[in-house]
């Protein structure tokens, strides 16, 4: 049988995960399944305080609720799979399961990255032209900003969803990985990948790094308005509202920016470990992050925590 008719057979992948062993099993799934509910619970409140307090009808607000939903099916996209392989002996996931579970992983990844870089961008008209900012951010604008980060991303998925399908896999169906990851999928590959390591390289780092450069790009003209100010108090003012959404950029950014700028041969072990950073751990801890830091997050919070108890 010739390498072309074999690739018909293959109608699922193993997902190896993090350990094969059979002791981290149960360790592992409540470590993930608590991180999931945190997740889930973190975000929907995240969403619900948003919603009920109408101090919070800003654009800033607006786009948090919607990065907090998108955190919500990111999360769904990977971990419930995950969760199941714990417990079960065939850690397997059909091709078609594979290749849908990572079309919405890239699309709604890349449209948290948008929502970053929308948001960053309304931080800068907030700061550096808050006289023109109720026009500029009009609520038209922003359900448009929205809008363009959930379509792009789509187009963006769908591309390598499309140019993976031709592809072989003759050797093995083995994914060192613990969800349907491009990197280690392509490895996997018979055929020739030169076409998609070369689209990853391009396309996909135009579309990572541009949102990337956009908030680079506001936070460095921030930065020049904030040490023309002539007082203290505005300086501080002005980074309480963006230090939540600059240290959730770097933890985002940086583990993609590790994983997926490196050529395909040097993917590892270690990409697979910086993954759980941006695909778990960010979504995670957006709730905490943006709530800590900020003082009416924190007083809506308490307002409907306190509704619920009574």
């Amino acid at each position: 049988m010739d390498k072309v008719n074999q690739n018909k057979t293959v109608t699922e992948f193993i997902l190896l995960g993090f350990s094969s062993r059979p002791e981290d099993q149960k360790p592992l799934f409540i470590l993930f399944l608590t991180m999931y509910l945190v997740t889930i619970k973190g975000n929907l409140l995240i969403i619900l305080a948003i919603r009920s307090d109408p101090h919070l009808q800003t654009p800033m607000y607006f786009f948090l609720s919607f990065l907090s939903f998108t955190d919500i099916c990111f999360s769904t996209t990977i971990v419930p799979k995950m969760l199941v392989n714990f417990l079960s002996d065939k850690k397997t996931i059909s091709y078609a399961g594979c290749l849908t579970q990572m079309y919405f992983t890239y699309a709604l990844a890349n449209t948290d990255s948008c929502l970053l870089a929308v948001m960053a961008f309304d931080r800068y008209v907030a700061i550096c032209d808050p006289f023109h900012y109720v026009t500029i951010m009009s609520h038209h604008r922003c359900i448009l900003l929205v809008a363009f980060s959930g379509f792009l991303p789509q187009l963006h998925s769908l591309l390598h969803i499309l140019l993976l399908t031709p592809l072989n896999f003759c050797d093995s169906n083995v994914i060192d990985h613990f969800f349907c990851d491009i990197n280690p999928l392509l490895k996997l590959s018979c055929s020739s990948t030169y076409v998609n390591e070369i689209v990853i390289m391009i396309e996909g780092s135009i579309v990572l790094v541009t949102p990337f450069l956009c908030i680079l790009f506001s936070y460095i003209r921030i930065l020049i308005v904030v040490l023309k100010a002539p007082s203290v108090s505005g300086l501080r003012k002005a980074f309480s509202t963006c230090g939540s959404h600059l240290t959730v950029v770097t933890l985002f950014y940086g583990s993609i920016f590790y994983i997926y700028l490196q050529p395909l041969s040097s993917y590892t072990v270690k990409a697979r470990v910086a993954t759980i950073v941006y695909t778990v751990l960010t979504s995670m801890l957006n709730p905490f992050i943006y709530s800590l830091r900020n003082k009416d997050m924190k007083r809506s919070l308490g307002k409907l925590m306190s509704r619920r108890k009574f």
